[in-house]
């Protein structure tokens, strides 16, 4: 900067700040190279009497590449506004912004000044319209302007096939990438990383196989971005053993590749070499301690998942929303009242307080409260809360809906649930994720409507997790339908053998029906493969501390004392006339 300034300073000496190029050249070093300074670019422009375009493009173009995407937008209409009408180069860095601030009015607007300004044929122009309809969610949008590019580069092409992955139509990215091969256009890294992210979301290990052969094959060069994408595929496939290779073949290995790896571990229950992998990293950032922290809290290892996140507080890096969210559930689930978490230990008055005395509130906060709501089956009041929640201005994510669809499957709002979840894509530009559709497949499920909850799962553009086979084994369960218990345990065998619990679900539901020989050849299953139903834990705060307790557990170091105090409880209920037995205790008539 110090360069800079003295420039600056020779130019206003030498009597040449009215030569536009000259100006324009510095504003634009300013506003666009990393040594410069985008406030400084503007301090400059500020000075100029009439800005021509290329000093307006400058300055909106850094501010579009910024940490203020928004304030391109400003200066485009100050732009406007002064009657200077925009280029083919400024419409690219307008729409970046748009893209950033998911401005799809916006987009709307300048789209409709794109053809009346005669830049519609503009490949560069139209590749930046489709990527922000794109990333707004109006995929529709994005493949009518993809359809009207005449001469098509890879650009145009990742770009379509970037945005069905990431709407999860993963049908429509593969179909585009066979024409994109029949129109003589060779995929690159970006195209690759598209569509190894498509194997990863359907677990379609076939294609990916193709895609790493072809990348071996053909000797096409590969970044990182590629190489992550080939390891994360594979894990995601549970392919382990495949993953762990590449891994271990890569080179160069950034927080990305060790992120997919530890992982992959976790999400396969092998926690003990996922936290190797984690304390191996030579650099962590907010992604990969969020990772961890969420592993440990979804598989129910909420004492691990809160002294890694005092790890964090430890470290360098700040904990952001993401964080918080995975500590709130890892506290859920250990009840500690003792961190803000009342609304999933129960305390509901006490939440709804600190809530309504929070003055602004961001969609976190908006998503924690309709979440307790559902989850206490106060489903009206979620619904009113997420009506509320739109009036204030914000707009709904994918953990919103989660929370209103599991309200309605609670409440038994059947009709709203089909609602909501239709109009997520279209009216809010939120793609279909794989927890709503387990969402609705529990909605539907416990409505009955088992068929429909079966033809759902038919149709997801990704592989069912367990929670979706759960949600479905629950309904089989509730309403006795052996027929398609029976098709989900072939399709369990396949897809989910490390999870204990729904295998255990199938084992009861023929228990229910009274089919023994069934219960028997689950169980032999179980037994073949290893199987094992994970210990239920029992949780207890007394005085702050929180105790943990498994069946038969004598690790506490009281646990003489609770037993011999147990066994004398048991005396007594036995003689007064209670009869009990492994699970229950009843009275003697």
């Amino acid at each position: 900067m110090k360069h800079i300034t003295q420039i600056h300073a020779q130019i206003i000496v030498k009597g040449l700040f009215e030569e536009t190029l000259t100006v324009g050249k510095l504003i634009a070093f300013c506003a666009i190279s990393l040594v410069g300074g985008l406030s400084y670019a503007r301090l400059i422009f500020n000075q100029v009497t009439e800005p021509n375009l290329f000093m307006w493009n400058s300055l909106i173009r850094g501010y579009s590449n910024s940490d203020s995407p928004k304030e391109a937008l400003l200066q485009y209409h100050q732009m406007l506004g002064t009657g200077r009408l925009p280029n083919d180069f400024t419409f690219p860095f307008v729409l970046k912004a748009c893209a950033f601030e998911l401005a799809l009015a916006e987009t709307l607007a300048i789209h409709v000044q794109v053809i009346k300004l005669g830049f519609v044929s503009q490949v560069y122009v139209q590749n930046a319209l489709l990527h922000v309809y794109a990333v707004c969610g109006t995929i529709d949008f994005s493949r009518k302007v993809f359809d009207d590019i005449i001469d098509k580069n890879t650009v145009s092409w990742n770009s379509m096939i970037g945005g069905y992955s990431q709407m999860g139509l993963c049908p429509q990215a593969l179909q585009l990438f066979g024409r994109m091969r029949d129109s003589g256009l060779y995929p690159d890294e970006f195209t690759f990383v598209n569509l190894l992210t498509v194997c990863s979301q359907t677990g379609n290990i076939e294609l990916g196989r193709i895609l790493h052969l072809y990348i071996e094959t053909t000797g096409v060069r590969t970044d990182l971005f590629v190489k992550n994408a080939l390891l994360d595929m594979y894990a995601k496939c549970g392919y382990l053993a495949t993953a762990k290779m590449l891994f271990d073949k890569m080179p160069d290995k950034n927080v990305v590749t060790w992120t997919s790896m530890f992982s992959a571990y976790a999400n396969h229950g092998l926690f003990d070499l996922s936290r190797q992998h984690f304390d191996e990293m030579a650099e962590r950032n907010v992604v990969s301690w969020n990772s961890m922290i969420s592993c440990y809290a979804q598989h129910g290892l909420c004492r691990e998942a809160l002294d890694l996140y005092a790890q964090m507080q430890l470290s360098t890096e700040k904990p952001d929303e993401v964080t918080l969210v995975n500590v709130l559930a890892a506290c859920s689930q250990i009840g500690d009242l003792v961190m803000d978490m009342y609304t999933k230990c129960g305390s509901l008055t006490i939440a709804l307080d600190l809530f309504n005395q929070i003055p602004i509130k961001n969609v976190v906060l908006w998503n924690v409260m309709i979440g307790a709501f559902a989850m206490h089956g106060l489903a009206q009041d979620a619904i009113d809360l997420f009506e509320m929640m739109k009036d204030t201005g914000l707009c709904p994510d994918g953990i919103t809906f989660v929370g209103i669809l599991t309200a309605c499957s609670h409440g038994g709002f059947l009709h709203k649930g089909r609602y909501y979840f239709e109009a997520m894509n279209p009216d809010y530009g939120v793609p279909h994720e794989i927890e709503h559709y387990a969402c609705m497949v529990d909605l539907l499920g416990r409505a009955g409507h088992l068929q429909e909850a079966v033809l759902v799962i038919g149709t997801m553009p990704m592989k069912p997790d367990a929670v979706v086979w759960g949600a479905l084994l629950g309904a089989c369960r509730i309403h006795g339908n052996i027929e398609i218990t029976v098709q989900i345990l072939k399709q369990l065998l396949e897809l989910v053998p490390y999870n204990g619990g729904l295998f255990v679900l199938v084992s009861n539901i023929f228990c229910d029906m009274k089919r023994w020989e069934d219960v028997k050849r689950v169980r032999i299953l179980m037994k073949e493969k290893g199987i094992r139903k994970a210990n239920a834990l029992s949780l207890i705060e007394i005085d702050g501390n929180i105790h943990a307790f498994l069946v038969e557990d004598i690790r506490h170091e009281l646990s003489s004392s609770i037993y011999s105090m147990l066994d004398g409880l048991t005396h007594h209920m036995r003689s007064v006339g209670y009869f009990l037995s492994p699970s229950r205790a009843f009275l003697n008539e």
